[in-house]
């Protein structure tokens, strides 16, 4: 496993190196923001480990540039800011995970691992509902075998919807935490779900894209239609 370590103090940057090698974990380490973002761009990690307070842009912008550009590699946030405003700010940019300083070393190693394996998972992950296959790894979409053709905005609706098979996600909801875009109209989410509609059930008998009045809209397969939101 090869992981990025963003820490700006050579000290706790160094102990960190080697604490992880020991662990078999290579590491690469960056000393600034900018430095980071390029090493991540031209690198191929399992997991960033990024501290907030670095010189140039600090750890919060980094991350988000890192989502801007669809980078989907786990991120570990590691700092001595350990209020809830702060873990909340960190995880609202795209972190996956928050370890305040000081922390003990057995518990970081843990928290790679389980990055890593959540990763592997979700990269591999098929979601089937009814005869549609959604490959997250890939942002492949399949209905009955025919492969779909969605635009990247359509993607992430649908897999939103897909992954809460069942449940209804209200435009706000989708607005905000599917695309970050909390300055959109909700008719936009509508005109949205109308496209996506097109692609996924014009000319089929079975509908899967379902409109819950008064909440927002639901997927849902043959079984799942009667079920309450």
């Amino acid at each position: 496993m090869r992981v990025l370590l963003i820490e700006d103090e050579e000290a706790i940057a160094e102990e960190i190196k080697e604490g992880l090698e020991e662990e078999r974990i290579r590491v690469d380490v960056a000393a600034d923001g900018l430095t980071g973002l390029d090493m991540a761009e031209e690198g191929s990690y399992a997991v960033i480990l990024l501290d907030i307070m670095l010189p140039g842009i600090g750890g919060w912008e980094v991350c988000q540039r890192l989502r801007a550009r669809r980078d989907v590699t786990p991120i570990l946030m590691l700092t001595a800011r350990d209020a809830p405003p702060d873990r909340v700010r960190g995880l609202e940019m795209g972190a996956d995970d928050y370890l305040p300083k000081p922390f003990h070393f057995p518990e970081l190693v843990a928290r790679i691992h389980a990055l890593q394996r959540r990763d592997k998972i979700h990269r591999t992950r098929v979601i089937q509902v009814a005869d549609l296959e959604i490959d997250t790894g890939a942002h492949r979409v399949f209905r009955s075998g025919e492969e779909l053709n969605l635009t990247e905005r359509e993607y992430t609706l649908l897999e939103a919807l897909a992954s809460q098979e069942g449940r209804a996600l209200s435009r706000e909801f989708i607005q905000e935490r599917v695309w970050g875009d909390d300055a959109a109209l909700s008719s936009t989410v509508d005109a949205w779900v109308h496209l996506l509609r097109k692609k996924i059930d014009a000319g089929r008998s079975v509908k899967l894209i379902q409109t819950v009045h008064g909440v927002g809209y639901a997927l849902r397969g043959p079984a799942e239609e009667r079920r309450p939101a």
